[in-house]
């Protein structure tokens, strides 16, 4: 099934041509809970892995035994979903209070090597905004499942290219961690829904005389809705209380959607590729190659969100039913830093060592 960004709420380069010169395009990726093959693009499905090739693994020293077993996460996260609707079972109590954060596996070293966990798989043929070596079209995107690496003391990403042809017979089964640090390093896997969008550069990037006059033009929308309100009929009485409600209920869809820059014109929501990034909770920084000083753009975005009440003009038509169904709003159960992660990369050499930022 096909996810279907609504247009936006209006034309913001008719409004501010300027904005052309700051157009990006990014393909959404729609996660959505599934069961893909190792042939297609994924968050955390079976891997195009050669069976011939070693499996990435961290090496970095740190507690790799105490955590959350990973059998646990996608158990609670099964019995989750069988559950909606009604009450837990008393098998799947018993189940979920089982599953504490501990030592789960005493023979698992703090130096001892620890298998990645599988991420996502990206096929160039699905993603238009994925970029990078020459005639290299896949990406496999592996991290390990504990938020204790580098001076950041965050999680650690690793980055495959290959040539899918290249590939032979698959490895099967596929390693894992038996042991992650936090359930929220843990992906649900889903099939994925690419969509390119267009995006418009963050606020606080433009130049400041683009800068005030969307501040301005914000402002007067906010005026002239507080002005209709101030003139608006006086409440009506109501024989009921499911009058009152239904009344209510009209009124609220009748309000024009309030329209703001950052949150319905701007940057798309949710896990995507490509695109400009977000600095919504602090202030832009620069995200520059450490080997040649280029300045990197994200590859990958991996958001908690796919959106959030601040930015629900995104929610894809095909989910407008759905309401507040955490598997369209959340489907993938990652919150990585304070909810965003991107994976940024080098544009004049993709081998150079990617780096992180955070939101």
């Amino acid at each position: 099934m096909t996810r279907t960004t609504p247009p936006r709420p209006l034309d913001v380069e008719a409004a501010f041509p300027a904005l052309a010169a700051h157009r990006r395009t990014t393909t959404r990726l729609h996660p959505r809970h599934g069961t893909p093959g190792a042939r297609e693009s994924s968050v955390a499905g079976p891997l195009l892995w050669p069976a011939g090739e070693p499996w990435p693994v961290c090496t970095a020293v740190h507690p790799k035994s105490t955590g959350h077993l990973l059998a646990d996460v996608r158990l609670s996260r099964r019995i989750l979903e069988d559950a909606r609707g009604r009450e837990y079972t008393e098998d799947e109590r018993r189940l979920l209070d089982g599953m504490t954060r501990g030592v789960h596996v005493p023979d698992l070293h703090d130096d001892d090597p620890l298998p990645m966990l599988a991420v996502a798989q990206l096929y160039a043929r699905d993603i238009p905004d994925l970029v990078g070596p020459e005639d290299h079209d896949l990406l496999q995107v592996f991290w390990c499942p504990f938020e204790v690496h580098g001076p950041d003391r965050t999680i650690d990403v690793v980055l495959k290219w290959r040539r899918s042809t290249d590939v032979g017979a698959v490895l099967m089964p596929q390693p894992e961690p038996p042991v992650v640090g936090r359930k929220e390093c843990v992906p649900n896997m889903c099939v994925v829904h690419p969509e390119r969008v267009v995006e418009h550069q963050y606020l606080g990037l433009l130049e400041e005389e683009l800068q005030e006059a969307i501040d301005e033009w914000e402002e007067a929308r906010l005026d002239e809705d507080d002005a209709d309100g101030y003139n608006s009929a006086p409440p009506a009485s109501h024989a009921t209380y499911e009058e009152y409600e239904e009344a209510m209920a009209a009124a609220e869809a009748a309000e024009p959607e309030e329209i703001n820059y950052m949150s319905d014109l701007s940057i798309a929501p949710g896990w995507k590729v490509g695109g400009f990034a977000s600095w919504h909770l602090t202030d832009p920084a620069p995200v520059d190659c450490q080997v040649c000083g280029a300045a990197m753009p994200p590859l990958l975005t991996v958001d908690m969100w796919e959106c959030d009440g601040a930015s629900r003009s995104w929610l894809p038509v095909e989910d407008r039913a759905a309401g507040n169904d955490r598997r369209v709003i959340d489907p993938t159960d990652v919150y990585l830093g304070r909810g965003l992660m991107r994976v940024h990369t080098c544009p004049a050499d993709p081998g150079h060592p990617h780096r992180l930022s955070f939101q």
